[in-house]
C-alpha cells in the first residue's frame, strides 16, 4: 500500500547555533493521522527540529513543506495561514499566570479568528470539557496541578482545531498516572480529530502508548526512522538500547 502524501515534507534542514550545527542535513516526512515521536540524548536537536518546523527557530538552509507548500520561505500572509493551522503544546505549558485558565483557552480564538465573544466562550467551554477541565475553568495556573496545566495547555493548543499538533516533552514533570492520561487524551484527538501529532519525548512507557512511527536523532542527524515495531529490531545498537533499558 503506498504511503499517503506528507504533511511536513523536509530536505536538507541545516540549522546552526553560533559554530555549532544541531540539524545537520535533515530529511524527513511526516505522515497525516498519526502520532511520530522524535526521540534521542539530550542535546540531539529534537526540540530544535520542532521549533525548525513551526517557524520559531530559522534554519540557516534547507527546505520545509507543511500541507503540500513552502514554509521556510512563505510570505507572511501564507506563513499566518499555515501557523493557524498547527497547534504547539510547549513543554512549560506556557500558560500567563495572571488570567484564568478559561482566559488563556480563549487568546488564539480572540487573536486569530472572528468569532464574536459568545461563540468563543462556547468554544473555550467544548475544549475544556474535552481535557476535562471544566470545572477548573475560573482557577489560575497557579491553582492547578501539574497534570492539570499540561491539559489547560493542550486545551489552548487546540482551541483553532488545529490540523497538526507538536508536543514538547508532554509527560515531563508528571507523575505516571497522570502522563499516561494524557497519552491517552493525545490518542483521542488523533482518532476522533484525525489529527497528525508530532511528539518530542524521551519517556519510553509513553512511546509504547502513543507511538506509531519513531524520529531518532542522534548528533543533529537521523538516525532511524520508522515504525515502532521496526525500531525495536533495527539492529542500530543505540535505538535497540533505547528501548531494552529506557536510557541513551
Amino acid at each position: 500500500m503506498p504511503m499517503p502524501e506528507p504533511v511536513i515534507h523536509i530536505r536538507n534542514l541545516t540549522t546552526r547555533f553560533g559554530d555549532r550545527i544541531i540539524l545537520d542535513q535533515i530529511n524527513l516526512d511526516i505522515y497525516p493521522h498519526e502520532v511520530t515521536v522524535i526521540l534521542g540524548g539530550s542535546g540531539c536537536g529534537k526540540t530544535t527540529l520542532m521549533k525548525s518546523i513551526t517557524g520559531l527557530v530559522t534554519p540557516e538552509k534547507g527546505e520545509i513543506h507543511i500541507f503540500g507548500r513552502p514554509f521556510t520561505e512563505s510570505d507572511e500572509k501564507h506563513y499566518k495561514e499555515t501557523l493557524e493551522r498547527i497547534g504547539v503544546l510547549f513543554q512549560n505549558g506556557a500558560l500567563l499566570n495572571s488570567v484564568t485558565v478559561k482566559d488563556n483557552v480563549a487568546i488564539p480564538l480572540e487573536q486569530h479568528s472572528h468569532l464574536d465573544p459568545e461563540l468563543i466562550e462556547k468554544s473555550v467551554a467544548v475544549k475544556l470539557q474535552l481535557v476535562g477541565l471544566s470545572h477548573a475553568m475560573h482557577l489560575l495556573p497557579s491553582e492547578l496541578s501539574g497534570g492539570m496545566r499540561k491539559r489547560a495547555a493542550l486545551a489552548r493548543a487546540i482551541a483553532l482545531d488545529p490540523e497538526i499538533l507538536f508536543c514538547d516533552e508532554p509527560s515531563a514533570g508528571l507523575d505516571p498516572l497522570s502522563s499516561a492520561a494524557l497519552d491517552k487524551l493525545i490518542l483521542t484527538l488523533k482518532e476522533q480529530f484525525n489529527m497528525s501529532i508530532l511528539v518530542v519525548t524521551h519517556e519510553l512507557a509513553s512511546i509504547h502508548r502513543i507511538a506509531d512511527r519513531i524520529v531518532f536523532l542522534d548528533e543533529g542527524k537521523i538516525l532511524f526512522t520508522g515504525t515502532l515495531e521496526d525500531a525495536k529490531s533495527c539492529g542500530i545498537d543505540t535505538v535497540e538500547t533505547f528501548f531494552e533499558t529506557g536510557s541513551f
